[in-house]
């Protein structure tokens, strides 16, 4: 092997007008929103650990450093190419996307903004035109088209492109809201640019470079901390049966749960996480700056030790709790864990709302259902806490979601872990009345539907929504639609969103006194429908009167603004009778329609949405007022 040279250098000193490749062997992206969420949480700590609001630019100089590791690369006159470390870099490439279009927002928003220039960290000039420093060809148009804010057709590209694009708009929902603050945004650039060091190490040939990653993570088979967990408890059973036996179960539950997502290489400890934090943490670091880590926050990092250090306040004192641990209760909750994640995955009635999360990449379900089950329930009991937790949580994103209040894993978090240690292992009718008192109130309800509309943040959240309206009325009125068709983005030709009136100010003169009123009513939720990919394209510059016929063509939602809908339809006129809803066809659709439709929204969301469901699932009656 010739020499090699390991380097200590910040992310500017990596991307800044810096160009590489990535070998065709080597290409694929495989991130998923679980490693985007630990990276930018991480980051977002560290640099919570020095920020203050107090601080201005210059503080920043002080600031801490923090390290992601090493990269290896090769390096040739006529190549540089990433051999360990793409899908980081890869990563951050798309985080420093994201900092440029938030940054160009904030100009618009606040004149007096001063602009952090990240963009030679991005794309840079090669030969007379810009091309993305993290050159593969086959990505370079979907990173043009976010790095331009474009939209971008995404029916025919590989499953790597693919992720980068979900990668990317997750991103917005894991990103701080604090450091959005047009105060934290540019000290937060600045620190992630000049204070975040990787060190590089440069081989000067192609089999060299190998040679160094191999020895990197090859040499040895390093344990993961779900073996480190298996060791100790099988250690501490001293029956050799009984650890025999504990054994085999565990790589059979282990097994189970990793294929689950054969992708993923961190099922398994995915499930631990969410097993530990659902039924034994009880402290959370709290947000204060310089606060230390505690049981949720260890339980995320280190797992295998946090068990040690906590075996007796989890009731690990003998070889008998030992032997329980893994045989009952390790038992029982890895068992529901593949249940739920099989409910995730595939659509199925009883236990739909744990679809509806999952499609919502909401993680947390999975700490909140098993915190409310205890290791001794019934199979009856454990399927009404499913049922009636996964629903509460359906309401929990909704109502928030109605109400503009995000929910991404960083700011939600030690809301949830609050809710988790209040559900946790309660009776069935303690469960119902604490879910309902933990349900959004006061200022935060159902009622503010009335103010709704798309915007950049909504828009993550608003084909679910209208999906879900949508087959509610179908199924109801006795059509025999599925859901996953509406909300599965992977198929061909998926539903969009579609905008009842075109994005033409002109054809709507009459109606709005000005093209900023004109935009806040073609955006008002009311305004909305979906269609399948390709029609909601071929509609999207044709006035109302011309679109009319073709919606008749559509779903339900989609029909019920054509006069042909409310004839010869009986079971469509009961379902609107029976629920007393304001359902009219519109021959023209003015400002007042669209407030109608969205009052009429409102109601068939408050059905869809309703706490009583809860009280249903857990097998409780409805009290009379």
């Amino acid at each position: 092997m010739k020499k090699i040279i390991g380097k200590e250098k910040s992310l500017f000193d990596l991307l800044a007008r810096k160009k590489y490749t990535i070998h065709y062997y080597q290409r694929e992206f495989r991130w998923g929103k679980k490693q985007l969420e630990e990276l930018i949480e991480d980051l977002t700590d560290e640099f919570l650990e020095y920020y203050d609001q107090e601080h201005n630019r210059k503080d920043g100089v002080n600031y801490g450093h923090y390290y992601l590791g090493s990269i290896v690369i090769t390096s040739d006159e006529s190549d540089r190419a990433i051999i360990d470390g793409q899908q980081r870099l890869t990563t951050l490439t798309l985080l420093l996307i994201f900092l440029e279009n938030l940054q160009n927002e904030k100009i618009i928003l606040d004149s007096e903004y001063k602009k952090i220039i990240i963009n030679d960290l991005i794309l840079s000039d090669d030969y007379g035109s810009n091309s993305f420093n993290i050159s593969v060809e086959e990505r370079e148009p979907c990173l043009d088209a976010l790095y331009n804010n474009k939209e971008f057709d995404s029916s025919t590209i590989t499953e790597s492109v693919q992720n980068i694009l979900t990668r990317y708009n997750e991103i917005g929902e894991v990103f701080s809201e604090e450091l959005k603050e047009i105060k934290a945004l540019p000290m937060f650039i600045e620190w992630l640019i000049n204070k975040v060091f990787f060190v590089e190490i440069t081989a000067y040939t192609e089999q060299d470079a190998h040679k160094i990653f191999v020895s990197m993570n090859d040499r040895g088979l390093s344990l993961t901390p779900t073996e480190m967990l298996k060791g100790y408890l099988l250690s501490e059973i001293s029956d050799n049966e009984e650890r025999n036996k504990a054994n085999d179960l565990w790589k059979d539950k282990i097994y189970k749960i990793k294929n689950i997502n054969l992708e993923s290489k961190e099922e398994d400890a995915d499930f631990i996480k969410n097993w530990l934090r659902s039924q034994y943490a009880e402290t959370i670091r709290e947000t204060k700056k310089g606060a230390s880590k505690e049981d949720f926050d260890l339980i995320g990092t280190e797992f295998h030790k946090w068990v040690r250090d906590k075996s007796k306040k989890i009731g690990l004192n003998k070889s008998i709790d030992f032997e329980n641990f893994i045989l009952d209760e390790f038992k029982t909750f890895s068992d529901i864990y593949v249940k739920l994640k099989s409910y995730s995955n595939t659509f199925d009635t009883e236990y739909e709302y744990v679809y509806y999360n999952a499609n919502r990449n909401f993680t947390f379900q999975y700490q909140l259902i098993l915190a409310s089950i205890h290791p001794k329930d019934s199979s009856e009991i454990i399927n009404k806490k499913i049922k009636a937790v996964s629903c509460f949580v359906d309401q929990y994103i909704a109502i928030r979601v109605f109400n503009f209040k995000v929910v991404d894993y960083s700011t939600i978090k030690n809301a949830v872990f609050k809710i988790t240690k209040n559900i946790r292992r309660l009776e069935l009718n303690k469960l119902e009345k604490q879910l309902i008192e933990e349900l959004p109130n006061s200022d935060i309800t159902i009622e503010k539907i009335d103010n709704f509309y798309l915007n950049q943040f909504t828009s993550r959240y608003m084909l679910h929504i209208l999906s879900r309206i949508t087959h509610y009325i179908e199924q109801e009125s006795g059509l025999n639609t599925k859901i996953e068709d509406y909300l599965n983005r992977r198929i061909k030709n998926p539903f969009d969103i579609e905008h009842i009136w075109a994005n033409q100010y002109e054809q709507q003169k009459e109606e709005c006194k000005d093209e900023e009123e004109f935009i806040k009513y073609r955006n008002k939720f009311g305004a909305l429908l979906i269609l399948p990919k390709d029609k909601n394209r071929s509609f999207q510059n044709i006035e109302y009167d011309k679109k009319l016929p073709m919606y008749f063509g559509e779903n339900l939602l989609a029909k019920s603004l054509d006069k042909r809908c409310y004839q010869n339809n009986p079971h469509f006129m009961k379902f609107i009778q029976k629920n007393d809803l304001n359902f009219e066809f519109h021959n023209q659709f003015k400002k007042t329609s669209i407030l109608e439709r969205q009052s009429l929204y409102k109601k068939i969301s408050k059905i869809i949405w309703n706490p009583n469901k809860i009280t249903k699932l857990l097998g409780f009656e409805i009290e009379e007022i």
